[in-house]
């Protein structure tokens, strides 16, 4: 049979395993070999949904862990057909498998997940076969939950946090994203967590079945996570998801009952943990700021950002890029609203109730990266919705304005859509309300016709054009309390202080874009221009002439490779790869050294790996370039070292990155760990703005937040800079009258700068960004 049960008697298997297989560890699992004859042993740590693949075929993926390499997160194992099916329905997280008659092929989640570069296919087709030593069970899921003889778990403090451990804690929810689709192709969700002893930590969690992420809905929310793996980042302890992570959710609300919410069948939760929940709950409500009941629409107005609790009865596609969200909560928005126009056919949901609540449902944008999560949403689902934006603007032929509702891309703020369970508190008190208005009072109100656009005669062009109207061009993204102050106001008040402004760009410099892209050091606060490729180039020169030093090749951490170039020079290059678990990795994932090569050379290496460091040999240890050449090339960027700031150290400390379960190789972790201080790409404009009262100038110092652009790619990237020059010709229309310029709404601060003898003040523009729909 493919699919085998097999117990343990008296130390032996039985019946026993087919006399042919040999075992493989994980760490002996090369691609390109035949295990027609091999097994591979290890625990399920976890098991995702079966599911069928789009020509109909069964498929289960399990995750699985042997002992031999503790330093990757286990190996996914991909069953297809029958065999799928038949071990979906006895294999769990704990049992002991088996897998014989493998495939070995290459896997792309390998840099998300940690895991092995490789995974397993089996199949029955294919001959494969799995045996499984089932955990012996002598209770139910349920009474497995509150069974007296469960494990006593201990819980780490957020205080008492040490690097490169695995632990188990619990923390009240002080921000959150909820989860998303990350790069790669599983979830992520971002929690910020604290507890009594006012620590911090911030998890990134990861994981390829959304429903085993933690269900958190609102701030003050109670979690607990066990095995979570703590490291240490810029001097911060931060949490990531590790082998066998889980999470208990709880109502952070004092007085509500203590239920976890968790999607998992099987969990602990003693009496005395009920007790530390409470304890989270009473320091929670005296101690952090805990926003009350998400707004309702009838208490919405203009500029405003908000947390919606509302009933999905419609959704369409808009475009490429945005898509559209019909919802309610029962009660009306105050002020008109904006009718998004989109072809009836491709409007989804019941008509009859559509055009029912048509004057109690509010049309919302949804943009770039919520798409995906937004259209996989089902009509009549309850859902909360972070961070809308509320909009006033009108069209051409609208003598009244109207309100549009936005939630713009990124997760910055915990912009977001959850959905939530029909068990859960305030969805029960929303059904019943909902239940209890009267829809014949909602037509009786005053026709919004004027706003009701005819949803069938209406194309792309028309939503084009009604995005462009908008009452600023710019978005702000906090201190929403803050009312509007003069420029004449503001000239005449004492710094420092903070401000609020409604003002037009009359002028900025520099009006070449490119100039405004500087380095800076967060340490010392310096400003340096970006270097240029000769400066680059010559450093290359003079290191080339000292020699690689052949006693430091082919180290325990990594490999090298010398080769002599074919032109004139004859020049030696090495190169130096960085191996994981003494084994080169996949060219995208390799940090590689070089020594000898010219600028050129190394950019043609980086379209191919991760990222390169130009080395240069020493007698005792390879050592980084002259710190005005950059320490690090990743892509197109250029990473540079603040040389005031840097006491760079031997590169042997890259070993302890290589060693890492899952090596990421980010500029700042390798930055950290060689003694260098980073340089960030920041740009540096000033903006004169006028508002009728005055005018002052502000200056702009941004990484990448007001243009949603990296300044650390500008440089190299057209597109960027396109899109760049297109945005400040939106912002400050070359050509145009005052009074044809759009409004800007920004945040400013005054702050003093003494020079001298002489003390003057400055303005500086902050929590700001440009809308999403400006260019």
């Amino acid at each position: 049979m493919p699919v085998q049960l097999l117990k343990i008697i008296k130390g032996k298997s039985e019946p026993p395993l087919p006399s042919h297989l040999q075992r493989e560890d994980l760490k002996h699992l090369h691609a390109g070999l035949d295990y027609t004859n091999k097994y591979f042993q290890g625990v399920v740590i976890l098991s995702y949904p079966q599911t069928k693949l789009g020509d109909g075929t069964d498929f289960f993926k399990i995750v699985l862990q042997d002992n031999s390499c503790a330093r990757i997160d286990g190996i996914n194992i991909l069953i297809y057909g029958k065999m799928a099916d038949d071990c979906a329905k006895v294999i769990r997280n704990g049992d002991t498998c088996i897998v014989a008659g493998f495939k070995l092929a290459k896997s792309p989640t390998a840099r998300e997940d940690g895991r092995h570069g490789c995974h397993l296919e089996v199949s029955e087709e294919a001959g494969s076969a799995i045996y499984i030593y089932a955990q012996p069970s002598t209770t139910t899921a349920s009474e497995t939950a509150s069974a007296s003889v469960a494990p006593k778990y201990v819980y780490t403090p957020l205080n008492h946090l040490k690097d490169g451990t695995i632990v188990n804690l619990y923390g009240i929810v002080k921000f959150f994203k909820p989860p998303y689709v990350s790069k790669g192709t599983d979830y992520c969700s971002v929690v910020t967590l604290v507890d009594q002893s006012n620590a911090k930590l911030t998890c990134t969690l990861f994981n390829g079945n959304l429903d085993s992420l933690p269900k958190i809905y609102k701030i003050g929310d109670i979690v607990r996570f066990h095995r979570i793996k703590i490291r240490e980042y810029n001097g911060q302890m931060q949490g990531i998801t590790s082998s066998g992570f889980a999470s208990l959710t709880f109502d952070g609300t004092v007085g509500t009952p203590v239920v976890p919410r968790t999607s998992s069948k099987v969990y602990t939760f003693m009496d005395e943990e009920e007790k530390t929940v409470e304890e989270l709950r009473i320091w929670a409500a005296s101690n952090l700021s805990i926003s009350g009941p998400a707004a309702k629409l009838s208490g919405v107005r203009p500029m405003l950002f908000f947390d919606l609790t509302c009933q999905l009865v419609g959704k369409a596609k808009v475009d490429g890029s945005s898509f559209l969200l019909k919802v309610w909560d029962g009660t009306k928005c105050p002020y008109p609203t904006w009718r998004i126009p989109v072809e009836a056919r491709d409007l989804e949901g019941e008509k009859i109730l559509l055009h029912r609540l048509r004057n109690l449902t509010v049309d919302i944008l949804v943009y770039d990266n919520h798409v995906q999560l937004a259209k996989s949403l089902k009509i009549g689902s309850f859902l909360r919705i972070y961070s809308i934006h509320t909009k006033q603007a009108s069209a051409e032929n609208e003598d009244v304005s109207h309100v549009e509702f936005h939630l713009h891309g990124g997760t910055c703020y915990g912009r977001g859509i959850g959905v939530l369970p029909e068990s859960h508190p305030d969805v029960k008190e929303l059904k019943t309300f909902l239940e209890s208005v009267e829809l014949a009072d909602s037509q009786s109100m005053d026709s919004m016709s004027s706003l009701e656009l005819d949803s069938t005669c209406n194309s792309i062009a028309d939503l084009e054009s009604q995005r462009c109207q908008q009452l600023s061009v710019t978005v702000l993204t906090d201190h929403q309390d803050l009312s509007n102050t003069e420029l004449k106001t503001i000239r005449n008040s004492r710094a420092p202080q903070q401000y609020r402004i409604r003002a037009k760009l009359r002028t900025f410099k520099p009006q070449k874009l490119y100039q405004s892209v500087k380095l800076h050091c967060s340490k010392c606060n310096s400003l340096q221009e970006v270097p240029n490729g000769d400066a680059f180039d010559l450093i290359l020169q003079e290191c080339a002439v000292t020699p690689s030093n052949p006693e430091l090749h082919s180290t325990s951490w990594y490999e090298s490779v010398t080769w002599t170039t074919q032109d004139q020079k004859h020049r030696k290059i090495t190169i130096h790869f960085v191996k994981h678990d003494e084994m080169l990795l996949y060219p995208e994932d390799t940090l590689l050294m070089i020594e000898g090569g010219t600028s050129k050379e190394i950019w043609k290496l980086t379209r191919r790996f991760k990222c390169v460091i130009p080395v240069r040999s020493t007698k005792n240890d390879l050592e980084l370039l002259d710190l005005s050449a950059p320490f690090l090339l990743q892509g197109k960027v250029k990473y540079y070292g603040c040389k005031q700031c840097s006491t760079p150290k031997p590169i042997k400390n890259l070993s302890s990155l290589a060693a890492e379960p899952r090596p990421s190789w980010e500029p700042t972790e390798i930055a950290q760990v060689l003694g260098i201080e980073p340089l960030q790409y920041v740009f540096i404009m000033k903006f004169t703005l006028v508002d009728g009262t005055g005018a002052l100038n502000a200056y702009l110092f941004d990484y990448e937040k007001f243009f949603q652009i990296p300044a650390s790619e500008i440089l190299s990237n057209n597109f960027l800079q396109q899109k760049m020059q297109m945005t400040m010709n939106t912002l400050c229309p070359p050509g145009r009258k005052l009074d044809d310029l759009p409004w800007l709404e920004c945040f400013i601060k005054s702050y003093n700068i003494t020079d001298g003898k002489k003390q003057q003040v400055y303005y500086q523009i902050f929590d700001t960004t440009v809308a999403e729909d400006v260019v």
